[in-house]
């Protein structure tokens, strides 16, 4: 039986997420995770620059003596240039920038990377992926018909930037993920990044090759980064809005807007503005419009009108589609007939998913993020008295 379409009465989120919920006032689960995030994550004004100030303080006693004190991922967006900024020229740091060349970023982000790291001096460090591989990989995610076909990319940032703070001996890796305006995603909408089993299992059924050098984590990998290495979401700590970043980093760095959110990325752009609403009926603009929404940075009418523009030009996405058909070495009619397969998600495939979910491991995973939890609250309190 088709599921009634209701959308959320504070946000744009809607019965798109199979799994949303709504509470007796329309409102839906997200806004009210956006909510308890905001109590748990989220400091500003003195409150997040006092706690940041001593973190940074921490940051810097713990890498006396080495090359760099921590290191962040960049893709040459307005975030992770924005926290290269911010480390550099408010706090001191000395980040090594990583970034991971899959062989999609478009001319801009490349130029946004060199440019703004020459000019802030920062050392980068490149890690480019084995394109035949990657290419084979990607190929089988978008066979395999589930709404994650970035999920490859995504696994890879994080393994390369976990084996080299590992590496370097540096506990400290520096995110611009921002609970602001990143917090509606749903589950349903994109699941597995960092679940090498499920990556394996897809590559085996619809891959040709091996994955001899695709950067990877397992299972118990993952965890113990968890324990050993330290994300810090600087952006959460301080009053940061988006189109004042832009403008900022526009006349102090050089860097230039590319049109969308991770529109860097040409493949991304592709997959979030075309496949995911076409074939999926997801459009990414729809969560982030919604976590800006309840951020206060726009009125829920503006982002009414901003989701009933297209993803992006129409033109634009006839040469991307192209471009990424000839890149991945298929035809149009193969192409299609990828788009027509029927929709399937993560759980049609092994994974470690019902490990994960399992008594044994989820008991550790809840008292981990309890602990997690107490910690930060504990932190917050402190640096707002």
């Amino acid at each position: 039986m088709e599921k009634e379409y209701r959308v959320c009465r504070r946000c744009l989120m809607d019965t798109s997420d199979p799994e949303i919920q709504f509470d007796e006032q329309g409102v839906c689960n997200h806004c009210h995770d956006y909510d308890r995030l905001i109590q748990q994550r989220v400091l500003k004004g003195e409150a997040g620059l006092r706690y940041l100030e001593g973190l940074v303080a921490q940051i810097k006693r713990e890498g006396h003596g080495k090359p760099y004190d921590c290191v962040m991922g960049v893709s040459g967006g307005v975030d992770s240039t924005y926290v290269a900024y911010m480390a550099k020229t408010r706090f001191g740091l000395r980040p090594l920038a990583i970034h991971m060349d899959n062989g999609w970023d478009s001319e801009l982000a490349v130029r946004n990377i060199e440019e703004t790291l020459k000019r802030l001096g920062i050392d980068l460090y490149t890690n480019v992926l084995n394109w035949e591989e990657f290419k084979d990989l990607q190929l089988a995610f978008l066979k395999a018909s589930t709404p994650d076909s970035e999920i490859p990319s995504d696994h890879a940032i994080w393994a390369v930037i976990g084996d080299m703070a590992e590496k370097l001996k540096v506990r400290y890796i520096l995110s611009g993920f921002n609970v602001r305006t990143e917090t509606h995603l749903p589950r349903a909408w994109s699941q597995g990044h960092f679940d090498w089993k499920y990556i394996q299992s897809v590559h085996r059924q619809f891959g040709k090759g091996k994955l001899k050098t695709f950067p990877h984590q397992g299972l118990f990998t993952y965890y113990h980064r968890l324990l050993t290495l330290r994300r810090v979401d600087i952006l959460n700590y301080l009053d940061y809005n988006k189109q004042e970043a832009m403008q900022l980093l526009e006349r102090e760095l050089g860097w230039k807007y590319y049109g969308g959110k991770h529109h860097e990325s040409i493949y991304t752009r592709f997959y979030q503005g075309y496949i995911l609403p076409t074939k999926f009926g997801y459009d990414k603009r729809r969560c982030h419009l919604s976590s800006q929404i309840c951020s206060g940075e726009i009125t829920r009418e503006a982002a009414l009108a901003e989701l009933q523009k297209p993803t992006y030009a129409p033109s634009m996405q006839e040469e991307d589609r192209e471009y990424v058909a000839k890149k991945l070495g298929v035809s149009d009619s193969e192409f299609e007939t990828i788009m027509q397969l029927p929709r399937r998600n993560f759980l049609d495939y092994p994974s470690y998913g019902r490990v994960i979910e399992g008594p044994l491991f989820k008991g550790i995973y809840d008292g981990l993020r309890s602990m997690y939890r107490s910690v930060q609250q504990r932190r917050n309190r402190a640096a707002e008295s």
